[in-house]
């Protein structure tokens, strides 16, 4: 057979049409634009809160005991009763306490009734020295006898007055407004003065305070709203519910906790429900005065990469600058933003997984779901952010 160099010519022209056509169907199509969820950045007043737990405190506790030894009659109080300053809550026999004081009388009037002799002696062997019938001596005599007893009336008196103190404490009565504790001892036991065991314990309820801890970044705007005015607090019990107790800051520690970096504050709280008991969790909110005018955008906007925090901006060609910025507050689901951002811009608020500088993107209308198969997209705090804008 003979060869034929046009039929060898015109196979290879054919294959490399053949293979051009299969290259350009091999060719991988365009990367689709990624969805996302976009929020508009801006103006707004932006309250400004910290949320910690803390812990109720008494504003006064006070351990009831006994200033005298004796026998209690009379327990004038019912446990986990509420009482007043002042209020009756224990009688001891007080019978040898009065019979010390009738002594004690008796001894007085003994002295003031020596004591009217011996003055009325000292005046007239006065007069009867001054005429030469006395000596000196014997005047001098009867005057040391005069104040002497003179001095032995006012012991006597002081040791009166002392008896009637005792007596007082025959009836001990509460120092302070608050609600009794448990009752340790009852009537019909001895008692001793300033024994260990207390009788009764009283917590002041109302008012009533807070203690709690922020970060010591906090400390500096603490101090500056407090030397301007009052810094005001909530509180709400743990387990609790409905409107929070409302109070104001009233101590800063003096010193910040340098094992966990914050600083400890106590809230003076009115308490006139009684909802905040001592010992007892509370959930509460350092409310500061609110930021007006700032530029805020959803906090899950903001990113954090390797130059810091960051946020994607989309453009008008549909694709996304990654700008760095500056952040502050952060509160209510929000953070604003002190530099990088211009209020009307676009901020991706949802589906950051696939973006990069200078991605296409495709915004997701509210409530629209991510396509089967683009797992990791969805987050459910976009939702709640564009429902919040």
């Amino acid at each position: 057979m003979r060869f034929r160099p046009e039929l060898l010519l015109f196979s290879l022209v054919v294959i490399t049409l053949l293979s051009c056509k299969g290259k350009e169907q091999e060719k991988p199509k365009g990367r689709p634009p990624a969805p996302v969820s976009v929020v508009s950045a801006v103006t707004r007043t932006v309250p400004v809160f910290i949320d910690a737990i803390g812990t109720v405190e008494s504003l006064s506790q006070v351990s009831i005991k006994s200033m005298i030894n004796g026998e209690i009659t009379k327990v004038l109080f019912r446990e986990g009763e509420d009482v007043s300053r002042g209020a009756a809550l224990f009688t001891l026999d007080s019978r040898p306490y009065e019979s010390a004081i009738k002594r004690a009388e008796a001894d007085l009037a003994r002295i003031r009734a020596q004591l009217s002799t011996a003055r009325s002696n000292a005046d007239r062997y006065g007069k009867l020295v001054k005429d030469g019938i006395v000596t000196s001596e014997q005047y001098e005599s009867f005057r040391t006898q005069a104040d002497s007893l003179e001095a032995d009336m006012g012991a006597q008196q002081a040791n009166i007055e002392s008896l009637r103190v005792q007596l007082s404490y025959c009836t001990i009565r509460s120092p302070i407004s608050g609600r009794t504790g448990n009752l340790m001892i009852h009537a019909g036991n001895i008692v001793k003065a300033n024994d260990t065991a207390s009788l009764v314990t009283i917590n002041q309820i109302r008012p009533i305070a807070v203690g709690f801890s922020v970060p010591e970044l906090e400390l500096n705007r603490a101090r500056a709203v407090m030397a301007k005015g009052e810094l005001l607090a909530e509180a709400i019990p743990s387990g609790g519910s409905g409107d929070p107790e409302k109070g104001k800051v009233t101590f800063i520690d003096n010193a910040v906790d340098s094992a966990t970096g914050t600083i400890k504050l106590k809230a003076t709280f009115q308490n006139k429900g009684s909802r905040l008991w001592p010992g007892q969790f509370a959930s509460v909110r350092l409310v500061f005065p609110p930021m007006k005018d700032a530029v805020a955008v959803p906090s899950q906007s903001v990113q954090i990469g390797q130059k810091g925090e960051y946020v994607y901006v989309v453009k008008d060609d549909m694709t996304v600058e990654m700008r760095v910025v500056r952040s502050g507050v952060k509160s209510g689901g929000f953070t604003v933003i002190l530099d990088g951002v211009k209020p009307g811009e676009q901020i991706v608020s949802d589906g950051h997984l696939r973006l990069g500088p200078g991605a296409k993107v495709e915004v997701r209308k509210p409530g629209q779901q991510e396509p089967p198969g683009k797992s990791g997209m969805q987050n459910s705090s976009s939702a709640k952010a564009r429902s919040g804008y």
